[in-house]
C-alpha cells in the first residue's frame, strides 16, 4: 500500500496496513466505519445486524466505564471515528463536564431516526439481494 490512500488496496493480514487503511480513508469512506450493532429486538424487526449511526439515535454503552448508560448521540467525529452521547461526560480537575468519545463498536443501537426513508431501505435490499444470490446470512 502506498502512502497515499488507495481504493484498489483490498486487503491485508497486517495489522499496521489495517490501521494505515483507516487512518488515511477520506471522509466519505471513513463514514462505513461508524456502524454500530444493532439490539436484539430491532434486529428482529428490521432484518439486519448493524446500522451507521447517526445523531439523534438512542443507543446504550456495551463496554467500557460507561456499561448500561443509555442516551442520543449528540455529535459524532468522522475524523477521530468517536461518537459523543449525551449524558456520557468525564469531570475536569477544576470541576467542569466534558463530552467523553467512544467507539461506535462499544455501543449498540435501541432506537432508530427514521427521518430518511432510505436509510433502512437501502440495507433490506441489499440483505434480500444475497438471500436470492444463495448466500448464508448470519
Amino acid at each position: 500500500m502506498k502512502t497515499a490512500f488507495s481504493i484498489q488496496w483490498l486487503k491485508s493480514i497486517q495489522p499496521r496496513k489495517q490501521r494505515k487503511y483507516g487512518m488515511n480513508a477520506p471522509l466519505h469512506i471513513r463514514g462505513n466505519f461508524l456502524h454500530a450493532r444493532l439490539s436484539k429486538e430491532l434486529t428482529t424487526k428490521h432484518g439486519i445486524r448493524s446500522l451507521r449511526i447517526r445523531s439523534g439515535d438512542k443507543v446504550t454503552m456495551m463496554r467500557g466505564q460507561f456499561k448500561g448508560k443509555s442516551g442520543l448521540v449528540e455529535r459524532i467525529d468522522l475524523g477521530r471515528s468517536r461518537i459523543y452521547v449525551a449524558g456520557v461526560e468525564t469531570i475536569k480537575k477544576e470541576g467542569g463536564k466534558v463530552p467523553y468519545p467512544i467507539h461506535p463498536s462499544n455501543v449498540s443501537i435501541i432506537t432508530i431516526v427514521t427521518d430518511d426513508k432510505k436509510r433502512l431501505k437501502n440495507k433490506t435490499k441489499i440483505k434480500e439481494n444475497k438471500d436470492q444470490n444463495g448466500q448464508t446470512t448470519p
